[in-house]
């Protein structure tokens, strides 16, 4: 069994570390992958083993909690995550009213008479109601030995505000020793409020990672109005099955996919395709979930539900790669592990390095230094650098019509020194049009409307591109013993004789007779990429047409962005050489191969690989599913097979190269701003924990204040989650 799960409760990447090790060490499991910037687990394991309720009393034991599947469980969590998000902003606000005060107090009045006393009472609240869930969470980790950024804020304001409060009591204990009786309680106070503030401002941030999850889901109407013979009725979405009929009136979003069963409007389907031109829709046309009626009513009978929709496999894509993990996380996971074990070591060691070595106020100094690297060694920072930037980046991929599986194939998209692409529906429409045709003069109305109907009838691409270049004849030709021949061409009778209808091979097996000039036309058009079909009737050739596979519009400068970026682009294709190498110099790609079976394609990638490099594969068809397979990434057009999409690690729902830069710049911006993240989260805790160890005594001749250091600890988070944010923004 491969399930996500949302996971509550984490407050940092130490907290993902105890989740992920306490999963992982359950009977039955395989995998276990704890992603903090989304707050999900990714698991797999043997259900005859163990429950999902077992998982979740595991992970409640060390103060987390799990989500468990439910009918309505994006609701479920929903609603969840904004109740533990509207208390932790009420506690914030409330620490915040207590923590000025006592903080204004103990910079400016220790002087008033009693002011411990007044100290003391608008802490208590502060620390032990407001702050609680920081002791009860550190509680729960300690009772299973472990450690996070709860367990460093408990003992670091516990510390403060109990010697404040001893102090307090007993003043006479230090100052018999000839020491004063110092109170840290607006240390304690507003450390609690920074930290709370800095978890409030990264919840919020978090939460506008997500924004492409959010509006993906709001594509998807609540509600449907089902066609009845009883009349129209209005049910909940989950109501509706296969073969319901939904009517859809103008402004609507269509709720499944179908196929329209009567009336007709445009619909804008820039979700999946990013046209912004409206597609027109008829009876027989497919329409999909998340699309909006621009105009007309239609009905539709709905053909997929649930998480069969297009739509909703979109969503599952984005959704599992904003959990997965870039390679590079998994070291920042395993220092954060045991980040804050080292911590405490540090603190420990500074407190005996000042109680020992100093002459005058030990005690007050150890204490204050010992608390303050508590509280300044934040790794929640690190923790975020990489998840945050990976959920922003795969959200903006997906805005963009760009789905990427996950991390891994985001970051082997920017180390790319090879790009495959196939030629027909890749770099070409996929659907050949007509460029040249020569009726000879003893072809008649006759003979047109008979090539019409026998065009019409087939299903093979060139035959269609014929009869739709044709205008519809007056009069309709009955066609008798209609044959299609695999690979070759068509045969029917009509006006007591055979017409052929194929490959100019195919007419000369029937012995047609060839004009002489033909050969000159038929020569010139080759070269020039086309494929030659004749019509013929038992005896002679009738006319003769050069059809081509004509480029994307946008293809041409496709390939020069990407060859700009630093990739080598080569095209490989089954198509004749001629053909391909007219595109290949119509393009300017210098590497490219004709006549290419599947495996050919493989066996040229593995070549590739053999010489060091990383190659990337971009086709839409089955005869494309081994390339892609074996690729370092495989990026498959959505107009293709299903079984192309099903081994790609990026799909492009717009069948169009261009969007392959796209998701390059998108993977080297990402990237970046991942090792912006880590600079500053590494730095932060490089400077910060010396200088709150007392490293600034002897510079500026005072120790770093608790508070500031709280300040820092939060505003370190907020800055890389704020970072990851500008991904949002970038124009791709």
């Amino acid at each position: 069994m491969k399930k996500t799960l949302p996971v509550l409760e984490m407050s940092c990447a130490a907290c993902a570390g105890s989740v992920e090790s306490i999963v992982a060490a359950q009977n039955g499991v395989q995998t276990a992958h704890v992603n903090y910037g989304n707050q999900t687990l990714y698991i797999e394991y043997d259900e005859e083993q163990i429950s999902d309720e077992e998982l979740q009393k595991a992970v409640q034991s060390i103060g987390y909690d799990l989500v468990l599947p439910s009918e309505s469980e994006s609701k479920d969590i929903d609603q969840i995550r904004d109740k533990k998000y509207k208390a932790l902003r009420r506690d914030t606000i409330l620490a915040g009213i207590f923590a000025v005060p006592v903080a204004i107090l103990g910079m400016f009045g220790m002087g008033i008479p009693g002011v411990e006393w007044i100290l003391l009472v608008l802490t208590t609240p502060v620390i032990f109601w407001f702050g609680r869930r920081f002791f009860v969470n550190a509680w729960k980790q300690a009772r299973h030995g472990k450690a996070n950024m709860d367990t460093l804020v408990a003992i670091s304001t516990g510390l403060a505000f109990v010697f404040s409060a001893f102090n307090t009591f007993f003043p006479g204990f230090f100052e018999s020793q000839g020491m004063e009786a110092h109170v840290y309680y607006e240390a304690a106070a507003v450390v609690v409020f920074f930290i709370l503030l800095g978890r409030y401002l990264e919840d919020g941030a978090k939460h506008k990672t997500s924004d492409a999850i959010k509006k993906l889901l709001n594509l998807q109407p609540p509600e449907v109005e089902l066609v009845g013979e009883n009349g129209n009725k209005v049910l909940p979405l989950e109501a509706v099955g296969v073969g319901d009929r939904i009517l859809i009136r103008p402004g609507d979003r269509v709720p499944l996919d179908g196929k329209v069963v009567s009336g007709q409007s445009f619909v804008d389907e820039s979700m999946i395709n990013g046209e912004p031109i409206p597609v027109f829709k008829e009876t027989g046309a497919s329409i999909f979930a998340g699309t909006l009626n621009t105009d007309g009513s239609f009905e539709f009978v709905a053909e997929k539900v649930g998480s069969e929709t297009l739509l909703a496999q979109i969503i599952d894509t984005v959704e599992k790669a904003q959990g997965s993990k870039a390679e590079v996380q998994n070291l920042v996971d395993k220092i954060a592990g045991i980040f804050v074990p080292i911590v405490l070591l540090i603190s420990i060691a500074t407190f005996f390095a000042w109680y020992l070595g100093s002459t005058d106020h030990a005690l007050a100094k150890a204490l204050l230094t010992s608390i303050t690297v508590l509280v300044i060694a934040c790794p929640c920072a690190l923790g975020l650098a990489t998840p945050t930037a990976i959920i922003a980046g795969v959200g903006k991929g997906a805005e963009h019509g760009i789905l990427i599986k996950d991390a891994q194939s985001l970051e082997t998209t920017r180390e790319l020194d090879v790009l495959i692409v196939d030629k027909t529906g890749t770099l070409t429409k996929g659907k050949p049009e007509l460029h040249h045709s020569h009726w000879l003069d003893r072809a008649g109305q006759t003979e047109h409307a008979v090539l019409y109907q026998l065009a019409s009838r087939s299903t093979h691409p060139l035959s269609k591109s014929i009869a739709a270049s044709m205008e519809v004849p007056g009069e309709t030709m009955a066609l008798k013993k209609f044959e299609s021949i695999g690979g070759k061409g068509l045969k029917a009778h009509a006006l007591d004789q055979d017409f052929y209808l194929g490959s100019m091979d195919y007419l000369l097996d029937q012995n047609i007779s060839v004009d002489t000039g033909f050969e000159q036309k038929n020569n010139t058009w080759k070269k020039e990429g086309n494929s030659m079909v004749g019509f013929a009737n038992g005896k002679e050739l009738l006319a003769f047409f050069a059809l081509r596979d004509p480029l994307k519009e946008t293809t041409p400068a496709a390939i020069r962005a990407l060859q700009q970026s630093g990739l080598e682009v080569h095209m490989l294709t089954g198509d004749q050489e001629a053909s391909a190498r007219l595109i290949a110099d119509e393009l300017g790609i210098t590497h490219f191969k004709a006549s290419c079976s599947p495996s050919d394609k493989a066996d040229y990638i593995r070549t590739l690989q053999s010489q060091g490099k990383k190659v990337g594969m971009a086709g839409d068809g089955i005869n494309d599913s081994e390339a892609l397979a074996v690729a370092d990434l495989s990026i498959a057009m959505a107009s293709g097979s299903d079984i192309a999409m099903e081994v790609a690690d990026i799909t492009l729902l717009k069948s169009d190269l261009e969007q392959v830069s796209k998701a390059l710049k998108l993977s080297r911006k990402t990237f970046n701003t991942i090792r912006q993240n880590l600079f500053w989260a590494f730095i932060y805790n490089t400077i910060g924990i010396p200088l709150a160890a007392g490293l600034m005594l002897p510079l500026t001749g005072s120790f770093l204040n608790p508070m500031l250091a709280g300040a820092a600890m939060a505003f370190s988070s907020v800055s890389v989650v704020s970072n990851s944010l500008r991904l949002r923004r970038v124009q791709l």
